[in-house]
């Protein structure tokens, strides 16, 4: 038992950024595309976090186009490069999964003066 949870330190990542239910982040993402990498931008709200550890995720939610997208994280995956934090919302759920029946403005979060 002591063998995996050593393991499971190892991949853990040191510095995690610090950011809550209803901000708005920019995710950095790796891509490998053939033998280059490329970092490509997913930012929208973050609806959902569940802890565990190593399994700890993250759920982003956009639209774009007119149609919703939802993007898991993981938290220490090596393909996450970045995340930054463009606006803090004002919430008092802890998961927003009711954003996913709004349409226009009533989809958004109010902003978190601070």
């Amino acid at each position: 038992m002591d063998a995996l949870k050593q393991i499971a330190q190892s991949c853990m990542k040191n510095e995690l950024p610090k950011f809550e239910i209803g901000d708005t982040v920019r995710v950095m993402v790796k891509i490998k595309e053939g033998n280059r990498e490329r970092l490509q931008a997913f930012e929208g709200t973050v609806i959902a976090k569940k802890n565990g550890g190593v399994a700890e995720t993250f759920t982003v939610r956009r639209v774009a186009h007119g149609c919703g997208v939802e993007r898991v994280f993981p938290m220490h995956s090596p393909n996450v490069a970045e995340v930054t934090v463009t606006r803090h919302g004002k919430v008092r759920r802890s998961k927003l999964y009711y954003l996913r029946d709004r349409v226009g403005k009533a989809a958004k979060v109010k902003e978190q003066i601070r």
